[in-house]
């Protein structure tokens, strides 16, 4: 994986950034359920009600990378954002088809993170073979939606009504 330098302008202090893309590890677990916990109890960017635990992270990790990878993006020794796709549908006919999702860091967002991720994932999963790749995105998400839409995806379609949280039923747009 490509190690990054990046030099940003904040307010007249010039701040340098080591930025590093590369696999997730086991070892990871708990800085990036940390970093996803707060968007599962405080937004309906995920469906679920309550963060899994460590040991249910972990597993996730293992059972994606089994067949697609999952990256953490670290910027000075900390984890700033993860991303991973994981399989589209279970039956072979799906086999070149996936499914992507990216987490920022809070406080971390527009600052590139999320494109690097998803260039990176996307580069993978393109050597991998994969044909097809697909994100779900709960509705209304309209900086999601336009992040997404400068990504190359484009809206096919939506599942009314599919997701149901925090006293709502939503729409998730594929």
């Amino acid at each position: 994986m490509e190690t990054l330098i990046r030099s940003v302008l904040c307010k007249e202090v010039l701040v340098l950034e080591h930025i590093i893309i590369r696999p997730a590890t086991e070892a990871d677990a708990e800085e990036m359920l940390a970093l996803y916990a707060p968007y599962v109890l405080h937004t309906t960017v995920t469906s679920e009600y309550a963060p899994p635990t460590l040991e249910e992270f972990r597993e996730r990790i293992r059972s994606y990378m089994a067949k697609t990878p999952w990256l953490c993006c670290v910027i000075d020794g900390q984890i700033a954002g993860y991303g991973y796709a994981s399989p589209h549908r279970k039956r072979a006919g799906y086999q070149w088809s996936c499914e992507t999702s990216i987490y920022t860091r809070m406080g971390f967002h527009r600052r590139g993170i999320a494109s690097v991720l998803y260039q990176s994932l996307f580069d993978i999963l393109t050597y991998q073979g994969y044909y097809s790749i697909y994100v779900g995105i709960t509705s209304p998400n309209p900086r999601s939606m336009a992040f997404h839409m400068a990504m190359g995806f484009s809206r096919m379609g939506a599942y009314h009504r599919s997701m149901y949280k925090f006293g709502k039923w939503r729409d998730v747009i594929w």
